[in-house]
């Protein structure tokens, strides 16, 4: 009987052994984290007023950036835009933009994106494909990117630097940005154009 209740007890500390080797090595094969560079990075967008394309720019943000080209399986991306910091370099547009007629910060006070998978498109061409909330409307997105390159970088030890551009397009009705008479597409145009600069840093 003690014999058994000994090999019970060095089979089940094998098994716990090796969950602890496996979460180990997941943990190890992890997707290279990355920060992001905001003196040399830019989240912009354009939308039209009547037929002219008006630039803008969220100045602020929040990334959770985990990103491997050889591992896309815990690859992910994580982004926080809080729209407070919408810049059209207009203040009273801005003002408009923060109120009940677009994004109502008061009550919705961030935009997020959430990937649930990266996928290869070949040719360093990528896309996120995750959940986009803004207001209170969250739809299924997808983020395409390009990696422009990676490479150590010159003026910081152990340090990899990277590129990204990404473009995008979303119409602002779908998400309910625009209300009352602002929801009418004639003035302020629905589709919104997206782009993305991004230069990233890793520990090496």
């Amino acid at each position: 009987m003690k014999k058994l209740i000994h090999v019970t007890i060095v089979t089940i500390l094998s098994i716990l052994l090796s969950l602890n080797v496996a979460f180990a090595t997941d943990n190890d094969d992890a997707a290279t984290a990355w920060q992001i560079d905001k003196s040399h990075s830019a989240i912009n967008f354009t939308i039209n007023h009547f037929f002219t394309p008006v630039d803008g720019s969220f100045d602020d943000y929040e990334a959770e950036v985990h990103f491997d080209p050889e591992n896309l399986e815990t690859s992910r991306i994580d982004v926080t835009i809080p729209v407070e910091s919408v810049n059209t370099r207009n203040q009273r547009r801005d003002n408009h933009l923060r109120s009940e007629d677009f994004f109502n910060t008061s009550e919705w006070p961030a935009i997020r994106f959430v990937s649930h998978s990266i996928e290869s498109r070949g040719d360093n061409q990528y896309v996120a494909i995750g959940e986009l909330t803004i207001r209170d409307v969250t739809k299924e997105f997808e983020l395409p990117f390009e990696l422009l390159g990676v490479m150590e970088h010159p003026m910081r030890d152990n340090t990899l630097v990277a590129g990204i551009v990404a473009d995008a397009q979303l119409m602002r009705t779908d998400f309910g940005v625009g209300v009352g008479d602002w929801a009418a597409t004639a003035v302020v145009g629905d589709r919104v154009n997206i782009r993305l600069n991004l230069e990233l840093l890793a520990s090496n």
